[in-house]
């Protein structure tokens, strides 16, 4: 009987516990996100880029910079268009060291959330012209990119978010068939300057 009366003074403590924490939960006060200008996204940013192709995933830092209406990459990651493009490890391998730097710039358009607390942006990615040399021979590579979400610069950390594919390869004017496409996701970019 003793230890009846011991469970149900901890089951009414407890139970009292946890309707007080809701309420004092549901009484808080909302974070408020600084409001932002279109100007705040300017800048350098670092950010984490998962790479995914099918089942093979890539993950590595990439820095960027992000101007008025323009999103510039001084060294775009085209190991996975090279691989699609040149078979052999080896050649990949230097085609890419030929290749060197690759710069990419995609346009964009901003507009401001109601809130002013956060920047939504709709990319207009330009197609990725590369020359692979391979055995003394330059393919010309056309790569279409194409965005698969809209980006979003939010206010309360000053980070950038967004997500764009390369849809399609043509090599020397012939589609690449099949071709699984390569999405390039840039889920969290923080402003370094």
């Amino acid at each position: 009987m003793k230890n009846l009366i011991v469970l149900k003074v901890i089951t009414v403590v407890l139970a009292v516990s946890i309707i007080f924490s809701l309420f004092s939960c549901m009484n808080e006060d909302r974070i408020d996100v600084p409001p932002v200008k279109l100007e705040d996204i300017n800048g350098n940013y670092r950010g984490r880029l998962i790479t995914v192709q099918g089942d093979l995933r890539n993950e590595k830092v990439i820095d960027f910079k992000v101007k008025k209406d323009s999103l510039t990459f001084q060294e775009f990651p085209v190991k996975e268009i090279v691989e699609k493009v040149v078979s052999d490890p080896v050649k990949v391998q230097a085609a890419l060291t030929a290749m060197g730097k690759i710069k990419y710039k995609m346009n964009y358009t901003s507009v401001l959330n109601a809130d002013k607390n956060w920047v939504e942006l709709t990319f207009a990615p330009k197609t990725l012209e590369l020359q692979i040399p391979v055995d003394g021979v330059i393919k010309k590579t056309l790569v279409t990119m194409e965005p698969k979400q809209k980006g979003y610069f939010v206010g309360l950390d000053y980070t950038l978010r967004f997500v764009f594919a390369a849809e399609k390869i043509t090599v020397n004017g012939t589609e690449l068939t099949p071709f699984e496409p390569i999405t390039y996701n840039f889920p969290y970019c923080v402003k370094i300057n």
